[in-house]
């Protein structure tokens, strides 16, 4: 099955709330950390190399923690994207796009550094887990990895079963973190996104997907996703082109440009999210500029 935006994916993790033996400050990717949240706003702005400057000197700083490598795999995978163009209603309204994928193949060179870091993230992760099982952690790397991993299968690679079982990793995981924290509101884009894509679906896909154990409702997919755009952390900014760009296909366009609004306000450098929003509004559309690092 062709899945394009299981972009959910970006799916994050914890299983169970952090143990009392582990300090706040051990868990970064579930903590609002300054230097990581500086880098996330570069991100956001389409300063990808300035942001990867900033997650490494992070990772080599905090060397036992997984959330560095984690957002090193994120900046490749959110500059493919972009390069790609496939955060953008050109991606998400083109129903042949949106369920099967990219038109021609990524940059080799920028996955081959995007799985390093997976693997990377992934090792840490279980050497976490090694010394405490339930580490929320090392929880959440797996799960993020997992979720970013079924976004490249699927969108940029278009292997569509290995993104099914990557999906199902990050999900699971999501859906068990939400139900022992519920304020744990980056993870609610994980199932959300997955709920929204599969229920896009036709009607006999989506049934194959049933016997296999993946559901979907559109409804509930954009209620989740908009928890994480409402009251996210690191995730927010990325909810909420996602909510926008679901609401844009869901013909409620007031909710598309509340948005895109806000992101135009919060990044004015990101020519994508004006774009978005000239779009929407119906008005002359800015180039989208490409960052100049």
């Amino acid at each position: 099955m062709r899945f394009s935006l299981l972009i959910s994916l970006v799916a994050m993790n914890v299983f169970f709330a952090c143990p009392s033996s582990l300090a706040q400050t051990d868990t970064p990717g579930l903590s609002e950390v300054a230097e990581l949240q500086s880098g996330y706003q570069l991100l956001y702005e389409q300063k990808f190399s300035d942001a990867r400057q900033v997650f490494e000197k992070w990772a080599a700083a905090n060397p036992a923690q997984p959330f560095g490598q984690v957002s090193l795999a994120a900046s490749y995978l959110f500059e493919e994207f972009f390069i790609q163009r496939v955060l953008t209603s050109d991606y998400f309204l083109n129903d042949k796009r949106f369920t099967g994928g990219i038109e021609g193949s990524p940059d080799h060179t920028r996955i081959a550094k995007f799985n390093t870091s997976i693997a990377k993230a992934r090792q840490l992760a279980f050497d976490r887990l090694k010394k405490h099982p339930r580490d929320p952690e090392g929880l959440f790397a797996l799960t993020l990895c997992a979720g970013m991993q079924s976004d490249a299968d699927s969108m940029l690679l278009k292997k569509h079963l290995d993104a099914l079982k990557h999906l199902k990793e990050a999900n699971s995981n999501a859906e068990l973190l939400i139900a022992a924290r519920p304020d744990a509101y980056d993870a609610y884009v994980a199932p959300g996104i997955a709920n929204y894509v599969i229920g896009s679906l036709s009607s006999s896909a989506r049934v194959m997907l049933w016997f296999g154990g993946i559901h979907g409702d559109k409804a509930l997919g954009m209620h989740d996703v908009q928890k994480t755009a409402e009251q996210g952390n690191y995730l927010r900014p990325f909810a909420k082109i996602l909510l926008a760009l679901s609401a844009r296909r869901e013909k409620n366009e007031a909710l598309a440009r509340k948005n895109l609004k806000e992101l135009t306000e919060e990044f004015p450098g990101n020519s994508v999210y004006d774009a978005e929003y000239a779009k929407a509004m119906g008005r002359p559309i800015p180039a989208i500029l490409v960052p100049a690092n």
